[in-house]
């Protein structure tokens, strides 16, 4: 039967190596060994929601030529494919605007009471 100094050193040496395969994970992947690396094959368009759990997504598939549109029905039980076309160029993002606030708490209580 193993000591207690045997089994505390075991303990400590699989608390050890936990942080260090974490590190040698991150690494694999960045450096383009955990998969697919730096190509992206999938590229999400737009979701729209139509239900608590009903989507309809439109994803970029392929590369190059063969880049297809797919539009797909999302819901919890299963994906459809609705429609395919041929890819598109996007056009550029619209600058987002910040919507117009109401005035504070404060700020009503003021103009409530006559002050400026």
């Amino acid at each position: 039967m193993p000591s207690a100094g045997t089994s505390a050193l075991w303990f400590l040496l699989i608390i050890a190596m936990i942080p260090a395969a974490l590190w040698l994970l991150k690494r694999s992947q960045a450096a383009g060994l955990g998969g697919l690396g730096h190509q992206q094959l999938t590229r999400v368009l737009s979701i729209t929601g139509l239900g608590p759990q009903q989507r309809v997504v439109t994803v970029e598939v392929g590369q190059g030529d063969e880049r297809r549109w797919l539009v797909l029905g999302v819901t919890a039980q299963s994906i459809t494919t609705l429609h395919t076309m041929a890819a598109q160029e996007l056009p550029p993002p619209a600058a987002l605007q910040m919507p117009k606030l109401p005035p504070s708490f404060a700020a009503l209580l003021n103009k409530a009471r006559g002050d400026k």
